[in-house]
């Protein structure tokens, strides 16, 4: 992506978190990125655009994110957890809300798609060189299971939770994915 493109989807990402769907308009995107009027139209000639664009900026930094964290080390997954629900909040609201979305628009469903396979792919791998058997169905249940805890947090619906308690949140989730529990001990 080039830098005026991922500027732009930056300053999108920060509006859609913090004005939601409603309040991602190219004129807001100028905004917020203190460029002159009709530069996101320039980059990003529709909604539609915008939007995808957007997306695949929350997956370039989400990949080099999850790219330089040890998938086998919770401590440091539960560090990399803790930063999307703090210095990474405003991210993680935009891609639920485009998650949302995607349910309503065929290109962006696509996108997400797309976007979704290459995370679950990474977590199959991962699980697949560790010798787990079953890697596919386990690594898309570990990224569901992560995608609930961010969600949970991130809505509030659960208790605030500190590292160490994220730390214990996703040990039973690791150990079913890694060692093919069945029963988890919460």
């Amino acid at each position: 992506m080039s830098d005026r493109r991922a500027e732009l989807a930056d300053a999108a990402i920060v509006t859609l978190a913090r004005e939601g769907m409603r309040g991602l308009t190219h004129r807001a995107v100028d905004r917020a990125a203190q460029v002159a009027e009709g530069s996101t139209s320039y980059y990003f000639r529709t909604r539609e655009a915008l939007l995808v664009g957007t997306l695949d900026r929350l997956a370039e930094l989400t990949n080099a994110e999850i790219t330089a964290t040890s998938a086998t080390d919770l401590d440091s997954v539960a560090a990399l957890i803790e930063h999307w629900l703090t210095a990474g909040r405003d991210r993680m609201l935009a891609r639920f809300e485009l998650t949302l979305e995607s349910t309503r628009r065929p290109t962006l469903r696509a996108a997400m798609h797309r976007l979704g396979g290459e995370f679950r792919a990474k977590a199959e791998t991962v699980l697949t060189d560790a010798g787990v058997p079953d890697a596919k169905r386990r690594a898309a249940n570990l990224v569901a299971h992560i995608d609930g805890l961010v969600f949970d947090q991130l809505a509030e619906v659960g208790p605030v939770r500190s590292r160490a308690d994220l730390f214990d949140a996703i040990t039973p989730l690791f150990a079913a994915a890694f060692r093919g529990d069945t029963q988890l001990s919460i």
